[in-house]
């Protein structure tokens, strides 16, 4: 049996409206607590969407602060909030009020949330899926985003987002990857992105790199972050031409992707400059900083 909710709904939910309670006017708070009244009474489902819509009327759209104690509590939960819009985050924390025990009926009143969805709104939808119930649902609707083209929808499924590691399949996840990558998206920001490497995926990075060089053109440091644990005969030659690069990015980029291999060579390669492996096993060097420093 498929769970209702997969973390503590309650106290996560109490934790949003305490956001939104330091970021907002009383006004504002007395008319989100009337419609979720409403709600409770009515159930009405036309209501519940009518409010979705109206949120950015209401709350304005300022980015919210954002206090370390309640961004921890978030985290631990896999719900990051930062850079959040104060619409935005009311239409998460909406979207919890609505009764989950009947499963079609949610399942059938969210999804029409984002047929009629503008794009805020579907930023918003696609940045709460971690938060939805009933999570194995959504997993067609994230691949159809993956698919837009539109930026904010495209940044709301890719970054800090939990739900495509847990949830997508291999092939759907190797699509997220690759389109925030062709997109130039930061993709150190792709919740699970190590854990969930695999060897199709670095096949067909490796494949496009190829085809950067041979069009001229510079390769994203990050990308060999997904080809590092499967380094063999096949891609070493890869990781020396970066290795090899007079942009020093790159070199930490090899020497990161070399650590993390098992291949024998990239290891030996890696040792040729034991003060940049001793860096990153302290963790001066990671993907981290790299991705810093391109940015």
């Amino acid at each position: 049996m498929e769970n209702v909710y997969h973390y503590d709904r309650y106290k996560v939910c109490d934790t949003l409206y305490k956001v939104i309670e330091q970021n907002v006017t009383e006004q504002v708070l007395s008319w989100l607590q009337q419609q979720k009244a409403r709600l409770e009474e009515a159930g009405s489902i036309l209501q519940f969407n009518l409010t979705f819509t109206a949120i950015s009327r209401q709350t304005g759209k300022q980015v919210i602060s954002l206090s370390p104690e309640d961004a921890a509590l978030l985290a631990a939960n896999n719900i990051f909030i930062q850079g959040y819009t104060l619409d935005r985050l009311a239409r998460v924390w909406w979207l919890l009020q609505f009764p989950a025990d009947d499963r079609e009926v949610y399942i059938k009143t969210i999804e029409g949330l984002f047929d009629a969805a503008d794009m805020n709104e579907l930023a918003a939808l696609y940045g709460a899926l971690p938060l939805l119930a009933w999570p194995g649902a959504w997993t067609a609707r994230t691949a159809e985003g993956i698919r837009s083209n539109i930026g904010t929808v495209q940044d709301a499924i890719m970054l800090e987002n939990a739900y495509p590691a847990e949830y997508l399949q291999e092939a759907a996840w190797n699509q997220l990857v690759m389109k925030a990558i062709f997109t130039e998206k930061p993709i150190h920001r792709i919740i699970g992105l190590d854990r969930r490497a695999n060897p199709q995926l670095a096949a067909v990075l490796s494949d496009y790199a190829h085809e950067r060089w041979a069009a001229g053109r510079t390769v994203n440091p990050q990308l060999w972050r997904l080809i590092g644990p499967f380094i063999d005969q096949t891609y070493f030659a890869d990781i020396e031409r970066v290795w090899n690069s007079e942009n020093n990015i790159e070199h930490e980029a090899a020497a990161l992707a070399c650590f993390a291999s098992s291949y024998a060579p990239a290891r030996e390669l890696l040792k040729k400059h034991p003060g940049m492996q001793d860096e990153i096993a302290r963790q001066t060097i990671t993907w981290d900083t790299v991705a810093a420093r391109i940015a």
